[in-house]
């Protein structure tokens, strides 16, 4: 992987005390923070968001991520549009928590395609569950996945917002990889993803259920009104992800899944000990 920091243009630099604690390097590693600086999770998240952000130039339309490091990201660019650092902006949300943010913090959205939405997406910033070392990711643990790859699939550049606990060696290390199916027919649909993986030692894969208040389980439905199948490995997955990705969407009834591959063209970690590193896609 390569790595490389663009600057910005000069209304978009990181506020003062962001710039202390970032510096981007060609090698990777920006430089440690004074060790008088104790950042917690969150500072950490809203340092790489700000990052992300330097990427934005006024007029562009954006596809509006989904979680906890992309609402800051959201609270960034709400920020710069009502101080008219960014004319023009607007933004595609990737869920409907997105759009009710992103609308409280004065960010215009747009629909994806038809008469009133863009006529492209110039750069989509988002968060993920897991990155590997190319660069490929597990999202939609959040239930977002379909809509988060609709729009960033659409977009000419994917910047994707992380801490360090989420690089992984494989995908499926730290935990579920989602697929969303449709209602009808789920538990014949969750028999045929098991099939893909029979005889995978350690693998197992199950519906997502929720609980209200004291009712009993039920299953967890998207903003596109379907399920979410959990998929499980010991050792993350091993073989050709491109392979298993075509597998997974043969399957009828399978609508989409949440491995992420090849579409991220870059990648923002913050580190525990408050540095940044930028990742940039292998041409």
């Amino acid at each position: 992987m390569g790595s490389a920091a663009t600057s910005p243009p000069p209304s978009m630099k990181l506020a003062q005390e962001d710039l202390k604690r970032v510096a981007a390097h060609m090698g990777g590693a920006a430089a440690s923070p004074p060790p008088s600086v104790k950042l917690t999770q969150e500072d950490l998240k809203r340092v790489a968001a700000h990052r992300a952000v330097e990427f934005v130039e006024p007029g562009m339309a954006l596809g509006l991520g989904t979680g906890s490091t992309a609402a800051h990201a959201l609270d960034r660019l709400g920020d710069l549009l009502r101080a008219g650092a960014l004319p023009g902006v607007a933004g595609v949300p990737t869920s409907l928590k997105t759009e009710l943010h992103a609308t409280r913090v004065g960010i215009p959205l747009l629909p994806l395609g038809g008469d009133g939405g863009p006529s492209r997406i110039h750069l989509s910033i988002d968060g993920a569950d897991e990155v590997d070392p190319d660069l490929n990711l597990v999202k939609g643990r959040g239930g977002s996945l379909l809509r988060e790859k609709m729009i960033e699939g659409a977009g000419e550049k994917f910047v994707v917002i992380v801490d360090d606990s989420k690089l992984v060696p494989r995908l499926g290390c730290t935990g579920a990889v989602p697929v969303e199916v449709i209602p009808f027919g789920a538990p014949h649909t969750l028999g045929l993803i098991r099939k893909v993986f029979d005889g995978l030692p350690g693998f197992h894969a199950r519906l997502r259920m929720v609980r209200k208040d004291a009712e009993e389980d039920t299953p967890f439905v998207t903003d596109n009104g379907n399920y979410i199948v959990e998929m499980f490995f010991e050792d993350g997955i091993r073989g050709d992800l491109h392979n298993i990705s075509d597998q997974l969407l043969r399957i009828t009834g399978v609508v989409e899944h949440g491995m992420f591959l090849s579409m991220a063209t870059t990648v923002i970690i913050a580190n525990k000990d408050g540095t940044i590193t930028v990742m940039d896609k292998k041409n």
